[in-house]
């Protein structure tokens, strides 16, 4: 099993930035990637970006790229989401997740095995 907690969360003005923390515990040593997600009132979860734990790199939906980025340290097994620029539509709860295979891509919740219990995040115009 792993354990996953997201932190960091808050409210913020458009144009503003916020960083969110994810800490894994646990089975860490299966987890191939870390993913983050994000549902909005009345919305399905979507995906926001993913880092490979090994190599590190990093994939971002089309609506956050050039605004958020993920890091990762893993010696402490946290992972990291940048938010910059944000804007109203940004708005929802935010969830870090981990997968323990190995995928071509990581952009889908069932991908996933591990998941936080998410942070809110409210950007407000």
């Amino acid at each position: 099993q792993a354990q996953l907690v997201e932190s960091g969360g808050g409210a913020v003005q458009a144009g503003g930035s916020l960083r969110l923390s994810c800490a894994a515990s646990g089975r860490t040593l299966s987890m191939y990637a870390m993913g983050w997600f994000r549902q909005s009132p009345g919305k399905e979860r979507e995906f926001v970006g993913s880092r490979r734990w090994s190599s590190g790199s990093t994939s971002y939906a089309d609506s956050v790229k050039g605004r958020f980025t993920i890091s990762g340290d893993n010696a402490k097994n946290t992972v990291y989401l940048q938010m910059n620029s944000l804007k109203p539509e940004d708005t929802a709860v935010y969830y870090c997740a981990a997968a323990v295979s190995f995928r071509v891509d990581y952009t889908r919740e069932r991908q996933y095995n591990y998941w936080g219990q998410g942070t809110q995040v409210t950007v407000s115009s």
